[in-house]
């Protein structure tokens, strides 16, 4: 299976994990989503750096993304288009009721963390502008936990846009982590008419940039991500365009996948391994 080289901040809280000084914590749920758009050197991706002050992955280059809060569930009344429960369950291996509350949570942090919503007033039409004094409330109320996201589609007569998310990838962090998350990773492309907005209090800079560019740039250490975030990127800019990423995950069923950690040796650090998917990926880079 191939490796991928552990960040050098990750590399203590690794060791001391191995070593048996901290016991693994219980993940929660999460979901984030590739928002991506077109450009002249394929699909881009929007990419938030997270403030250094943040517990999880301060100061690394994230897309939008969060945990599933618990009101997420309460789904009862919101429209739907595109798959149902059932599908949606199936698809990302899960109950239905948390398959609704991680489709929910993606498309609330896509737009409490760049100011896309992927909602419209019928199944078939996407809100066009969200960016009036009025929306802007509702998202600082969303982001600061103050409205559930769910009496937020109700009260605006919205229809969550189900169709407009392909499920992409499921990632667990390690063991050696602190702070564990089971996240499920969506495609989405940017809806016609709306635009992103650097409104997010846990990013300090937002860039929309070519994902291969973005995996050059991680690989020259100018910018930081996580290796799931690295391996998106590449993924994602094996494709022509946006459409093309979002019809490969269309039809997809994710499974969970947790690297596992490998020492290189006192000095070299620890490397983790990768899924299956990403090795014809990764054995050409040096």
């Amino acid at each position: 299976m191939s490796r991928v080289q552990l960040p050098a901040a990750f590399v203590e809280s690794a060791r001391a994990f191995t070593s048996g000084e901290r016991e693994p914590v219980e993940p929660r749920n999460a979901a984030t989503v590739v928002l991506l758009r077109d450009g002249t050197a394929g699909p881009e991706v929007y990419l938030l750096r997270r403030q250094t002050s943040m517990a999880f992955a301060g100061g690394m280059c994230v897309f939008p993304g969060g945990g599933v809060d618990p009101r997420d569930f309460d789904d009862h009344d919101v429209r739907w288009a595109g798959p149902d429960a059932a599908t949606w369950a199936a698809r990302l291996g899960t109950d239905e009721a948390t398959a609704r509350a991680l489709v929910c949570a993606a498309v609330r942090e896509t737009f409490e963390e760049s100011g896309v919503l992927l909602a419209g007033e019928s199944a078939d039409t996407v809100v066009a502008d969200v960016t009036g004094e009025d929306w802007e409330r509702d998202r600082a109320a969303l982001e600061g936990r103050e409205l559930a996201f769910t009496d937020f589609l109700e009260r605006r007569g919205l229809v969550l846009r189900t169709d407009l998310l392909a499920p992409w990838r499921a990632w667990l962090t390690p063991e050696f982590e602190p702070r564990r998350y089971r996240t499920w990773f969506f495609a989405a492309v940017l809806p016609r008419g709306q635009r992103t907005r650097d409104v997010s209090t846990e990013s300090d800079a937002v860039a929309w940039l070519p994902s291969l560019e973005a995996v050059a740039q991680a690989d020259a250490e100018e910018i930081l991500m996580l290796p799931p975030t690295w391996m998106t990127c590449l993924e994602v800019g094996q494709h022509a365009d946006a459409a093309s990423v979002l019809a490969a995950g269309s039809d997809r069923s994710v499974e969970m996948f947790m690297p596992e950690l490998t020492e290189d040796g006192d000095d070299a650090g620890a490397t983790l391994t990768t899924p299956p998917w990403m090795q014809g990926l990764l054995e050409p880079r040096p």
